[in-house]
């Protein structure tokens, strides 16, 4: 049971990590909580399901499908989420940085992108659940004692491996190391011949698809809806602040840790508290060690 949990921990952690990990790479060039994130995250499940319908790919069982059709329909779904943060802050954030408003002028505007977008989609859509999911249901593979399915997989190998590349992009490109510079000093960088709006354009391309990529693997097993997106953001931040906020490998961390800890709290007490549990590991880490796991970025560079 113990090896069940914590696999389904580990599953849900990687999709926390990666939905934290774009909120991050944001939050460190902006310095401000981007809750628009969440949308572009239902976003990218929507623009791969509407893909998907378009193509016909799911006209008879899964063995059938086109590879191509999904590769398009993936690639659409995190381009657009891409494309869809870029957007955001150009038309939203720009003219408001431009102004200097006080970081409470983009939180509320975050906000409203967030709540305008999910009622589009409900608008386009509907409100009933859509799900990506197709053909019949195939039994798990037996691994310590715990049993992870086809799609699980799939999951936890994807996760894995765009967070390395992630860390790479980060350590040793040019761009990386670009996005470093303006999160820490924007003055600076610019002395030195390195445009803050450029990597500020950077930083939501690449943080947005992220959360697209997480948008798309959450979708092949659970259901999408409108409000998927609120209970994604707030998982991410949670793992983001848990991390230490503003450190990459901090919320990669902090998201597999809330899955972990959130699947072993229902161990024991029903399901319907899972959220819950989440604010309060939140609240008990910033009691105990507001610096979160890796620490705090102003003392120290961590990456």
């Amino acid at each position: 049971m113990i090896q069940q949990l914590i696999l389904n921990g580990i599953i849900a952690g990687s999709i926390y990590a990666l939905i934290g990990l774009g909120f991050t790479i944001i939050y460190r060039t902006v310095k401000f909580f981007h809750f628009a994130h969440g949308i572009v995250y239902t976003v990218g499940a929507y623009l791969a399901y509407s893909i998907v319908m378009s193509l016909g790919v799911r006209s008879s069982g899964v063995e059938s499908f086109g590879v191509g059709s999904w590769v398009v329909a993936i690639l659409a779904g995190i381009i657009g989420a891409g494309i869809l943060g870029v957007l955001i802050d150009r038309l939203v954030y720009l003219p408001l940085r431009k102004t200097k408003a006080p970081n409470l002028v983009f939180l509320l505007a975050s906000f409203g992108v967030f709540i305008f977008i999910q009622n589009l989609i409900q608008l386009l859509y509907g409100a009933q659940i859509l799900t990506l999911r197709t053909g019949p249901v195939k039994e798990g593979h037996q691994f310590l004692g715990a049993v992870i399915t086809d799609i699980q997989i799939l999951i936890l190998v994807v996760s894995l491996g765009v967070l390395g590349v992630l860390w790479l992009f980060v350590q040793k490109t040019k761009l990386g190391k670009a996005m470093r510079s303006v999160s820490d000093d924007p003055i600076s960088a610019s002395v030195v011949g390195i445009n803050p709006e450029k990597t500020i354009f950077a930083s939501f391309a690449i943080g947005s698809a992220l959360a697209g990529i997480a948008g798309i693997l959450i979708s092949l097993e659970t259901n999408i809806e409108p409000t998927m997106g609120f209970n994604a953001i707030l998982k991410g931040i949670i793992a983001s602040i848990i991390g230490g906020i503003g450190s990459i490998p901090g919320a990669m961390l902090g998201g597999f840790f809330l899955g972990i800890v959130e699947n072993l709290g229902i161990w024991k007490i029903q399901a319907g508290w899972k959220d819950c549990i989440a604010f309060i590991v939140l609240i008990i880490f910033l009691l105990l060690r507001p610096g979160g796991i890796l620490g705090t970025r102003t003392e120290k560079e961590k990456f």
